[in-house]
């Protein structure tokens, strides 16, 4: 039977946080652009140490599926806490919070998470809360879009496109339509099975 072995939260997943709100880049004060002016380097310093701070955390939790007393199949959630080992068919469940310990918004802010390798993205299992909208990625995460689609020779030669099965899945992003206020976090989750 083949195995696989979920290291360690960082291990299996990497986090993009993207607080975008037009702000200078950091790579201003060495492409010379600011060096030269010293009211310009102490106005980016200062904007860059004014940004909206975003913690990430995120949690990886397995499905236990058992059966009750009845027969009836009951599937719950186990945390997990370091390392894990997966075997296929296993499902697990990653969610990330990410919040505002900033003093200042953060607009457009956006996750983004990789399916990770050895696993199949689950259709239809991103959580989607008010004001955040998830887009995928099946092309290693260069664009994203809601409803991915693939085209598909039919026998008779004809190209169609048709939904992306769910093994092109590579990435998932959610955004949010308003503003990350200070103090107040946004939660987003998936779901991967071990193939």
């Amino acid at each position: 039977m083949k195995k696989y072995w979920i290291l360690s939260v960082g291990a299996a997943i990497a986090l993009s946080a993207l607080p975008l709100n037009g702000s200078p880049a950091i790579a201003q004060i060495f492409n010379g652009s600011a060096i030269g002016s010293t009211r310009n380097f102490v106005e980016i310093a200062q904007n860059v140490l004014t940004q909206p701070k975003i913690n990430l955390h995120l949690v990886v939790d397995q499905q236990v599926v058992k059966k009750d007393q009845q027969g009836k199949t009951i599937a719950t959630w186990q945390p997990m806490n370091g390392k894990a080992q997966a075997k296929p068919g296993d499902i697990f469940r990653f969610t990330v919070t990410g919040k505002n310990e900033g003093n200042r918004e953060a607009k457009k802010f956006a996750v983004t998470q990789p399916v990770p390798k050895g696993t199949v993205y689950q259709l239809d299992s991103a959580t989607i809360a008010q004001g955040i909208t998830a887009t995928y990625s099946i092309d290693q995460g260069k664009t994203f879009v809601a409803r991915p689609v693939v085209k598909v020779t039919l026998p008779n030669g004809k190209v169609e496109e048709r939904p992306a099965p769910a093994e092109a899945y590579s990435h998932v992003r959610w955004t949010m339509s308003q503003d990350l206020k200070p103090n107040a976090s946004a939660i987003a989750a998936y779901q991967v099975k071990v193939r």
